[in-house]
């Protein structure tokens, strides 16, 4: 019974030292000649931009004024569950999402393409290797907000 006491301790412990290192912000975030960045090598990111199949997600259609699709896209990330708006830039957005019970944050970026008619998307976890489908599911979320808009 001691063991399985000291085991649950460690794990707890372990579990709120991932918490608290997911509270800060990584570097890396943000647009660069018009990409957002790569996915890492671990399981606990997609995007519209990765050329790894399992990573992909197809980017959210969208068309009109910058403003005016990026005021859409802020209010549909704010109704989600644990969703908060970090920033909104021109036609790149920043989100992150905060898991309800061990607080585990993740971040969605967002960048407009207007003539394309798109939004490019990447939605990571900041610590972890596999999040079971958490952010495709976000994603995949947040298309069917936009389309209901």
């Amino acid at each position: 019974m001691k063991y399985l006491l000291l085991l649950a301790v460690a794990i707890l412990a372990a579990l709120f030292g991932l918490s608290r290192m997911s509270a800060r912000t990584p570097d890396g975030l943000g647009p660069v000649d018009g990409r957002l960045a790569s996915c890492p090598g671990s399981d606990n990111c997609v995007s519209s931009e990765a050329e790894n199949p399992d990573r992909r997600v197809a980017p959210l259609p969208a068309n009109g004024p910058v403003d005016e699709v990026m005021a859409r896209l802020a209010e549909a990330v704010g109704s989600m569950v644990g969703g908060k708006v970090a920033e909104v830039r021109g036609n790149y957005l920043h989100a992150v999402f905060t898991s309800r019970l061990w607080r585990f944050r993740d971040d969605l970026e967002c960048l407009y393409d207007q003539e394309a008619g798109r939004i490019e998307v990447r939605s990571a976890s900041r610590v972890g290797y596999s999040d079971f489908g958490v952010n495709r599911k976000r994603v995949e979320l947040l298309r069917e907000r936009l389309a209901g808009r």
